[in-house]
């Protein structure tokens, strides 16, 4: 059984889409790393904001304590018990 060799025609098509599917696999390659870049990015705000959401949890169901609310008026309002003396390190 004989083969008829491939003309030289034949040759550079193959070779055309050889180049083309090398081109397309490095762009396609590119876009994948820059979509896993994006997806980390975007792992990352939709933990910061579960966390944000848990804090935020954490205080509406104790909003009514006593020790929570002593907190939120030293920390936001900076309100002190009576007799109370704040120290602030100015050594910095």
């Amino acid at each position: 059984m004989k083969f008829k060799r491939a003309s030289i025609f034949t040759k550079i098509v193959i070779l055309a889409l050889i180049v083309y599917a090398v081109i397309s696999l490095i762009g396609t390659r590119e876009r994948i790393t820059v979509a896993e870049a994006d997806r980390d990015a975007y792992q990352a705000e939709v933990d910061a904001l579960l966390r944000e959401n848990a804090e935020l949890e954490y205080d509406i169901e104790h909003a009514g304590d006593d020790e929570v609310i002593a907190d939120i008026a030293r920390s936001k309002l900076g309100l002190v018990f009576p007799g109370e003396k704040i120290l602030y390190d100015v050594s910095n």
